[in-house]
């Protein structure tokens, strides 16, 4: 009797002690940065067909800090690193959340890059959501890092060129004007109807130049009820559409802009002012003078207009994008600014042989 007695309670024991190692590996699990692969399935959800139907953008300013400068200055390294693979990478590991850990997952994966102990070929080869990731950030960020020429004053303050690597996307509010501003996307607007702010806003002074953050091409330019005068720009691969809104009331664009205008990254498009919430054209209906920017991806054109649109929240980029800032110059005669240093984007150069061949083909 007593043996048996003996042998149950062995049996509970050893039912209890499964019990608990199981519990345990669930909660071992979870807390690895691998489990997170599996909340990108809500991420991922919208996904269907042949494009990327939404996105979140989530990066964080640190991140999108510590990836670029990663990036940078590998640049002439046997093994140049490419921050959109380091996000994507840690966007997939983290199920498309950022924090603390995020930024030492970077650095890590930069260290093993750099020493060649591993590829990013051989890191994601089994990684479910990389892919999608990557092309959701190459999205967002694919025309801000490159090689291009700008003019810099030397010792003796003259304009010299010099061809760079790095950041060559810019703030949208030129170098030397204050504003503030604050994470409001998503808020609630209600003129029109009630719906969520789909772009970041920038509250500064009337007159305040408004610069082109990307090279490309003007897609819209006029009067939008919501938007007052507004200015869309597309970028050269058509991933990214611009949007800047509230523009002056009288004076709301750059002089010789118009649609179908080719612009590089950093020139002065228009005039910061509050024009808008009206059918009625150049009225000032807008409470508080701000710049409304807006940042559309767009991976079929389907998605361009109506129920399909995807905005991302663009403040920790606007805070990553105050590095590059455009210094510019009044011309008192016109009452128009300029940017004081000129640029030279490759990306503009190949766009318009790009148009030329076109041409020449149609001729």
């Amino acid at each position: 009797m007593k043996s048996i007695r003996h042998q149950f309670s062995i049996l509970i024991f050893c039912l209890l002690l499964c019990a608990v190692c199981l519990l345990a590996n669930h909660y071992t699990q979870i807390s690895t940065p691998q489990s997170f692969e599996s909340e990108a399935i809500e991420v991922v959800s919208g996904t269907d067909g042949d494009y990327i139907k939404w996105v979140d953008f989530n990066v964080s300013y640190e991140a999108l800090c510590t990836a670029y400068e990663l990036d940078v200055a590998s640049y002439d390294s046997p093994v140049h690193l490419n921050w959109i693979e380091l996000l994507s990478y840690a966007g997939a590991k983290g199920g498309g959340k950022f924090d603390k850990s995020s930024i030492s997952l970077i650095q890590k994966l930069a260290s093993e890059l750099s020493e060649e102990k591993t590829t990013m070929q051989e890191l994601t080869a089994d990684m479910k959501y990389y892919d999608y990731y990557y092309e959701a950030y190459e999205a967002v960020l694919g025309g801000m890092v490159g090689e291009y020429e700008i003019e810099q004053e030397n010792e003796s303050g003259e304009k010299v060129w010099k061809k760079v690597y790095g950041l060559k996307a810019f703030s949208p509010i030129a170098k030397g004007f204050e504003y503030s501003d604050y994470d409001d996307f998503g808020s609630s607007r209600s003129y029109g109807y009630k719906r969520p702010h789909l772009g970041h806003d920038m509250m500064g002074q009337v007159g305040t130049p408004i610069i082109a953050i990307e090279s490309g091409y003007v897609e819209a330019l006029g009067w939008n009820q919501y938007g007052g005068w507004r200015i869309g720009i597309r970028s050269f691969d058509g991933k990214r559409y611009y949007y800047y809104a509230h523009l002056r009331q009288n004076f709301p664009y750059a002089l010789d802009l118009k649609e179908g205008s080719i612009v590089t990254a950093g020139d002065v498009i228009g005039y910061m002012g509050h024009t808008g919430y009206s059918k009625t054209e150049n009225v000032n209906n807008i409470e508080t003078v701000h710049l409304h920017w807006g940042l559309q991806l767009i991976f079929d054109e389907s998605q361009k207009e109506g129920n399909n649109e995807i905005w991302i929240d663009c403040y920790a980029l606007t805070r990553f994008l105050y590095k590059n800032r455009s210094l510019t110059e009044k011309n008192t005669e016109t009452k128009e600014w300029f940017r004081h240093f000129q640029m030279k984007d490759p990306a503009v150069s190949n766009f318009q042989k790009k148009a030329d061949v076109s041409k020449e083909n149609s001729a």
